[in-house]
């Protein structure tokens, strides 16, 4: 089985949760992007992108995603929700963090789990759902183009999804055996 798998998505669409899940279960490290630029730059993504701007996160994002691509490391890794905006953080995660799953989840789905959540950046803004549509037109083609499977994140268990993303696992690795 792969040592290396990716999975990005939405905001609240699961990424952190079921990669620390599905880490576990394959024993191997993980790894969230936001968590890791949060103890890199000393301040919640909330406070950096409102001091600095987001561009200026999104290069920090593009470098740590350079550097975990880079690296030999076994892991699990969740990315960022618009860690895929850039292009060539796309064809880094395509061909570097391979493979890559894309937690698909609506914006009306997203918007019930994340309508209390005051620490997301883009969605303190008057109507948080429009700008979850928004965002989910824009993100939702650059996500399939990233990943090799898209699973289906609506209404499972955090158990299911796991094991979605690791049946696919085990079944890329059957057929490259």
């Amino acid at each position: 089985m792969p040592t290396r798998c990716t999975l990005v998505g939405m905001p609240g669409s699961g990424k952190s949760t079921v990669g620390r899940h599905l880490a576990r279960r394959l024993n191997l490290p993980f790894v969230d992007m936001d968590q890791r630029l949060e103890r890199l730059l000393g301040a919640s993504v909330r406070a950096y992108f409102a001091e600095h701007g987001e561009a200026a996160f999104r290069d920090r994002e593009a470098a740590l995603l350079a550097e975990l691509a880079g690296g030999a490391d076994d892991m699990v890794l969740s990315t960022g929700g618009g860690a895929v905006l850039a292009e060539g953080n796309r064809r880094l995660l395509r061909a570097a963090c391979a493979p890559v799953f894309y937690l698909r989840a609506s914006p009306d789905e997203i918007f019930r789990r994340l309508r209390h959540d005051q620490k997301r950046p883009l969605l303190q803004v008057a109507n948080p759902l429009e700008r979850l549509r928004e965002l989910y037109r824009e993100r939702d083609p650059l996500y399939r183009e990233t990943a090799h499977y898209v699973i289906e994140a609506r209404r499972p268990t955090v158990n299911l999804l796991v094991n979605m993303v690791q049946m696919q696992l085990e079944m890329a690795a059957s057929a490259a055996d």
